[in-house]
C-alpha cells in the first residue's frame, strides 16, 4: 500500500509560488492556464501503481451488443478491441470523473482507491472530461503513465457551453465551467455508455464499486441516486427571493425534497437523454441570471431538477463534508454509521493540508492513496 509523501522540498514550493495553479480555466485566461499546465507538468510526477486483477467470478468482457457499438468513436488512448468493447460494455462499470491540473492529485487517489476496492478492477472504464482550453496530452499521459493498463477516454470540454450560465457563489473555486460538466455527462459521453457513477476528485473509495454501480434506480422516472440528507436545511440552499415566490416555491410542493451531494450520482444516462434534463439545468440557471434565487454553484440546479425524485443510498456511500465548509475548511469527523467512500467536500482538501503540514485527522485515510512522487532534483 502507498505510504505518504514527506514535506516536499523548497523547488516545488518556489515552482507553485512563481507559477500557481489555477483550479478554474476559461476561454479568456488561456495564456494564464497554459503557464499553470506547464508548472504543474513539471512539479506533478506520479509513482506508477500496481496492477490489480479480476477475481475469478468476474465476467468476461469480449463482446458488446450490436446497437451498444459505435463505430464513429475515437480511441486515442489504445488501439484494440478491448478498449472498444470496455467503453460501450453493459458488463462494464463505467465511472465519470472531470480531471484538471489543479486536482490531478485527488483524481490520481480516486482512481487508485476504486481499483485497489474493487472485485473486478479490470471491469472498471473511466469517462474523463477536461476543460478544451486544458492540455489533455499531458492529462492523457499522467494517467497512463500512473495506470498503463487502465482502460479510459477523455473528452473535452467546451468551457462556453456553460460559462456564459454561470453566477458568482460564494467560494471561486464552485464557479470553474468545469464544476458543471456532470450536467453534460449525456451530451459527452458515447450514446453507448447507458449508466455511469459520477465522482467528484477530492474522494476515495473503500469499497466494491460495483455495489454503488448496481443500485436500482427504480421505475422509468427515476434518473440518478444519491445518498440523501433529510435532515439538512433544505431551504438554506435557496435564497429568500425563490421562497418568497410562490411560482418558484412550489417547485417542491409535490416532492419530499432533500438535499444530496452531487459529488457522488449513479446516473441513468439513458433516461437523462429521454427527458432532455440538461435543458432543464439550464433553465434554472438562466432565471439565476435574471434573479438570484440561489449561492452555491452547480448544486441548487440539480437539486430545483431532481430533489425529492432521486432513488435512496446509503450514506455510507458518501461520508461528505470532510473538507469543512466553503469558507474556513475547518477539520470535521465521520458521520455516524459505516464508511464505503470518503468525501472531502468543501474547502479543505487533504492534498494541500497534508503538504502545509496542517492535516486534519482523517486527512490520514487519504494518504495511502497519494500517488505523487517529490520532483526530480536537478543534477549540479
Amino acid at each position: 500500500m502507498p505510504t505518504p509523501n514527506p514535506k516536499l522540498p523548497l523547488l516545488f514550493i518556489l515552482s507553485l509560488i512563481l507559477f500557481p495553479i489555477h483550479s478554474c480555466s476559461t476561454p479568456t485566461n488561456v495564456n494564464t492556464n497554459t503557464t499553470a499546465a506547464a508548472a504543474a507538468a513539471a512539479a506533478h510526477h506520479f509513482r506508477e501503481a500496481p496492477q490489480f486483477y479480476n477475481s475469478p467470478d468476474c465476467p468476461s468482457i469480449t463482446t458488446v451488443h450490436d446497437d451498444d457499438f459505435d463505430p464513429d468513436e475515437e480511441d486515442d488512448n489504445n488501439n484494440n478491441n478491448h478498449h472498444h468493447f470496455m467503453i460501450c460494455s453493459r458488463q462494464a462499470v463505467h465511472v465519470a470523473m472531470t480531471l484538471d491540473t489543479a486536482y490531478i492529485r485527488g483524481s490520481m487517489a480516486a482512481i487508485l482507491s476504486v481499483l485497489q476496492h474493487s472485485s473486478c478492477p479490470q471491469n472498471v472504464a473511466f469517462h474523463f472530461v477536461a476543460s478544451a482550453a486544458a492540455n489533455a496530452s499531458h492529462l492523457r499521459a499522467t494517467i497512463a503513465s500512473s495506470f498503463p493498463y487502465l482502460t479510459f477516454q477523455i473528452y473535452p470540454f467546451d468551457d462556453s457551453h456553460v460559462s456564459g450560465l454561470i453566477s458568482t457563489s460564494i467560494r471561486s473555486a464552485l464557479d470553474c465551467p468545469l464544476n458543471y460538466a456532470r450536467s453534460y455527462l449525456a451530451n459527452l459521453l458515447p450514446l453507448c455508455v447507458r449508466r455511469v457513477v459520477y465522482l467528484d476528485s477530492d474522494l476515495i473509495l473503500v469499497d466494491d464499486i460495483a455495489k454503488l454501480a448496481d443500485i436500482p434506480l427504480g421505475d422509468e422516472s427515476t434518473v440518478l441516486a444519491a445518498p440523501e440528507y433529510c435532515n439538512a436545511n433544505f431551504t438554506s440552499y435557496f435564497t429568500t427571493t425563490f421562497w418568497s415566490n410562490p411560482s418558484l416555491s412550489l417547485t417542491f410542493a409535490d416532492r419530499k425534497a432533500c438535499y444530496f451531494n452531487t459529488g457522488v450520482m449513479v446516473i441513468d444516462l439513458d433516461r437523462w437523454r429521454g427527458g432532455d434534463y440538461t435543458a432543464k439545468i439550464e433553465e434554472w440557471m438562466q432565471l439565476q441570471k435574471r434573479m438570484r434565487i440561489y449561492e452555491l454553484g452547480s448544486l441548487p440546479p440539480f437539486l430545483l431538477v431532481f430533489a425529492g425524485k432521486i432513488a435512496p443510498v446509503e450514506h455510507r456511500w458518501n461520508q461528505h463534508g470532510l473538507g469543512g465548509d466553503n469558507f474556513r475548511g475547518l477539520c470535521r469527523n465521520l458521520h455516524p454509521g459505516s464508511v464505503s467512500l470518503l468525501h472531502w467536500s468543501g474547502k479543505g482538501k487533504p492534498w494541500a493540508r497534508l503538504e502545509a503540514n496542517r492535516p486534519c485527522p482523517l486527512d490520514a485515510l487519504w494518504a495511502p492513496y497519494d500517488l505523487l512522487e517529490t520532483p526530480f532534483v536537478l543534477d549540479s
